[in-house]
């Protein structure tokens, strides 16, 4: 949301919602995980308060919110992200990992919380890491930028991780989420979308113009191409310069097909 006006966050989060987005992302930065700060569950409780959950037909401004936690220590906030009207709490591999804490503890008490569970791998972490974990989790998140950085290029490189952890996922839990996040917009998602990509976060490339357009460009292709409908030529990884997408303080649209909430 860098992009859009900050001091209307929730007339602006439901103009993207009205555009055709499924979901809002919420980035969540301590400042330690990564070296930016964003805000925290205060922001989102008062995000939530403009747009409720989707409980009956005459809400239709229902939103779920899926709220990316690059933070050090993800399971001290699982409770406030809760209460603050969080749905989906996604966790970073690498904040448990380089503490030598086991990731499904973690699953544990987010599922037990009552969200739907996301885990999210930098571009360092391999496929065959974020695969030990998939059949516990609703979501993978492959981030297509390092995280907490403005400014980066989409990452093409990532897609033959995104490629291998869909076709374990055709195999053993067609139900999974696949998430990017970074640099995605009507010139890149395609790439994404071919890999097996199902959801899809955009920032600037929807806040800086009229959403409808780019929102229904990326969702028609990842109807055409999502969940591994067309298998990615990757055999020469390279990197697809893009203009500035937002990373510091997100609230980005999320076109999710094929998710179960």
């Amino acid at each position: 949301m860098l992009a859009c006006d900050l001091a209307d966050l929730g007339k602006e989060a439901k103009k993207v919602m009205d555009a055709g987005a499924d979901y809002l992302h919420l980035d969540v930065m301590d400042g330690h995980f990564v070296p930016n700060i964003s805000w925290g569950p205060p922001v989102i409780k008062s995000l939530r308060k403009h747009l409720p959950r989707e409980t009956a037909e005459d809400q239709p401004d229902g939103a779920f919110f899926d709220c990316h936690m690059m933070v050090s220590e993800p399971e001290k906030w699982i409770k406030d992200i809760k209460d603050a009207g969080g749905d989906q709490y996604t966790f970073h591999l690498e904040a448990e990992t380089t503490r030598g804490n086991d990731p499904m503890k973690l699953i544990t008490l987010i599922r037990d919380a009552g969200m739907k569970v996301g885990m999210a791998v930098k571009p360092g972490t391999s496929a065959e890491e974020a695969i030990k974990y998939a059949l516990g989790v609703d979501m993978i998140l492959v981030m297509t930028v390092e995280p907490g950085f403005g400014g980066q290029s989409f990452m093409m490189n990532m897609m033959p991780k995104v490629l291998q952890i869909r076709e374990y996922a055709n195999k053993e839990k067609p139900e999974l989420d696949i998430e990017v996040d970074g640099g995605l917009s009507p010139s890149t998602i395609d790439h994404a979308a071919k890999a097996g990509a199902n959801m899809i976060v955009a920032g600037s490339s929807v806040f800086k113009a009229d959403p409808v357009e780019p929102i229904a460009l990326m969702r028609a292709s990842v109807e055409k191409y999502g969940n591994g409908k067309e298998n990615l030529r990757c055999a020469q990884p390279q990197t697809i310069h893009l203009p500035f997408v937002a990373t510091g303080v997100v609230v980005a649209i999320l076109i999710a097909l094929g998710s179960r909430r």
